[in-house]
């Protein structure tokens, strides 16, 4: 090896070593921001990138609901379970399971997915298929969907009652087949 070949070598090698270093400086730094980008990330986001997926969720006032993550958007999502749907409000949701790794940033999200929960039940209550409110206190109502306001529903139960139920206190409503 000539003089010229140990001094290229010699380079090349302090050119690896100051890599390294740089590479072991970044790595914390990286974390770091990798962190500070994580909180971030939405529930919706991350059920997003679920679509299409198996999941099972743990809704409050419920229990276990699974099946496939059919539609979700800004506040609420659909479940199309074995034999029945679920209209399943994201602030009722305790725990996720089978959900993707990956998240869907909002500014990628579709104009529709930022429709209220109210635009879900009114196209329920348009089909005029019975269902069953479950609310986040554990109790259910048996019915069928009448009108939707901005924050409220009316469900008309047995014995043409009508019974109003707050968003706020809804959990979930089931399709029932």
């Amino acid at each position: 090896m000539s003089w010229e070949d140990d001094l290229f070598a010699l380079f090349d090698d302090l050119e690896q070593q100051a890599d390294a270093l740089y590479d072991a400086e970044r790595a914390p730094e990286l974390a770091d921001r990798s962190r500070a980008e994580y909180q971030q990330v939405t529930l919706a986001g991350r059920l997003m990138a679920s679509a299409g997926q198996s999941v099972q969720l743990g809704v409050l006032g419920v229990g276990p609901v699974r099946g496939e993550l059919e539609r979700v958007a800004a506040h609420w999502c659909l479940v199309r379970g074995n034999g029945q749907d679920w209209i399943v409000r994201l602030a009722a949701i305790a725990t996720i399971t089978g959900a993707s790794e990956r998240a869907v940033p909002e500014v990628a999200w579709s104009p529709v997915v930022k429709l209220g929960v109210g635009s879900a039940l009114r196209r329920l209550g348009e089909a005029g298929e019975r269902c069953l409110v479950h609310l986040l206190d554990g109790t259910v109502h048996e019915g069928t969907l009448a009108r939707v306001g901005q924050d409220f529903a009316e469900l008309v139960t047995a014995g043409e009652r009508v019974q109003l139920f707050a968003f706020d206190a809804l959990a979930a409503v089931q399709s029932r087949d």
